[in-house]
């Protein structure tokens, strides 16, 4: 049986109740749902079953610290001239960069392709059909100045993603604690 895959770090409740007041106010957007909302790590996409259970394992053996993070500003994402996809990004990540690098590394390790894009840290808000950058860059103005309460990630998580006609419905599979300071 092939599963959908990837990993995330989930966001306080607190930090989803921001987000989700924040999502309104552009036409033909199709808004994340509060469950939706997630930082990714990384994207994997279809395996199998054998493979899942590797990748799985291979996230436990991560040793990271916890770190705190900040959400701060939101933007857009650019297709073929058309906006696509509407976001809320990080401050300050060079912590999440460098756990973001670990689980990059050790997915590789297995046999799985390494990302092609360059990581661009953010929570997606809406997916957008294609709009007229200025909308885009309106709303972006309009939340521009956000910035989340700081908040700690001690562990991150592997997901399912089954694509539905309502959108994506996510599945916690696992979750792998990050090393507290002492």
């Amino acid at each position: 049986m092939r599963v959908r895959l990837f990993v995330a770090i989930q966001l306080p409740e607190v930090i989803k109740d921001t987000l989700t007041a924040m999502c309104g106010g552009v036409d033909d957007a199709h808004w994340q749902e509060r469950g939706q909302l997630h930082l990714t790590l990384r994207f994997i996409g279809e395996v199998d079953g054998a493979v899942a259970h590797d990748i799985d394992d291979v996230l436990y053996q991560i040793s990271a610290p916890a770190f705190s993070l900040i959400l701060r500003r939101t933007g857009f994402f650019n297709k073929r001239k058309l906006a696509r996809v509407l976001w809320a990004g990080v401050e300050d990540d060079t912590a999440l960069r460098h756990l973001h690098k670990k689980i990059q590394h050790s997915l590789t390790a297995i046999g799985l392709e390494p990302e092609r894009h360059r990581y661009h840290p953010h929570v997606t808000l809406a997916r957008l059909s294609g709009l007229d950058p200025m909308e885009a860059e309106g709303y972006a103005a309009r939340y521009g100045e956000y910035a989340s309460p700081p908040f700690i990630v001690d562990r991150f998580c592997l997901f399912s993603s089954q694509l539905s006609r309502g959108g994506a419905i996510h599945t916690l599979e696992a979750e792998y604690l990050l090393a507290q300071e002492d």
